[in-house]
């Protein structure tokens, strides 16, 4: 039996949505495709009309799954710069739902261990992100270097405040990393100033 494109179309989305959820909350390796598609309302069989390969889908969903953090990123940007950006990052609400959140923080060793295409998509989309950040530091002497050290930062802090979650030093962990954000984008400017 044949469906409609639109169909097929939203079979795609919804698989790779809840692919892109399940990896960033238990893992790639620990995600497997039945349960993937379970999750998704599919059988085991529809997954190969869709993608060549488990691998095709990590990538295809942690590009998707970082497109939609820049355009949250934009929107956080535009209506409360850096410091709302850094707020938000780390935040209570971002550490305890890591299913829908950074996918850098989420999964940075298993992406270092992913195939070159995964790794360069990554890449690109992690560019973007940081790029983004650099244009709402535009007054520093390296907008793009410091938009890096404050990237690497905030997924550092956010990585260690979720391998202690339930603790209060997940807290301060969070409240560190925010401190050490805004301090690296001030010695920036400072040295700009100067």
């Amino acid at each position: 039996m044949r469906y409609e494109k639109g169909r097929k179309d939203a079979s795609r989305g919804r698989i790779m949505e809840v692919a892109a959820d399940r990896f960033r909350s238990n893992g790639i390796a620990a995600s497997g495709l039945a349960t993937i598609m379970s999750d998704a309302g599919l059988t085991n069989g529809a997954f190969y009309p869709h993608f060549q390969s488990k691998a095709q889908l990590v990538r295809e969903s942690v590009a998707a799954a970082m497109e939609i953090q820049s355009r949250q990123l934009a929107e956080t940007l535009a209506s409360g710069g850096p410091e709302m950006g850094i707020e938000a990052y780390l935040s209570s609400e971002h550490r305890d739902n890591p299913e829908k959140g950074c996918a850098s923080a989420a999964l940075l060793p298993e992406l270092a261990r992913q195939p070159s295409e995964t790794r360069q998509v990554y890449s690109d989309h992690l560019l973007t992100l940081v790029r983004q950040l650099a244009e709402a530091l535009p007054q520093a002497k390296d907008p793009e270097g410091v938009a890096l050290g404050v990237f690497a930062t905030l997924v550092g802090a956010l990585q260690l405040a979720r391998a202690v979650e339930g603790t209060e030093l997940s807290d301060r962990m969070l409240a560190a990393g925010k401190t050490a954000a805004r301090a690296l984008i001030q010695l920036r400017l400072d040295e700009v100033a100067s």
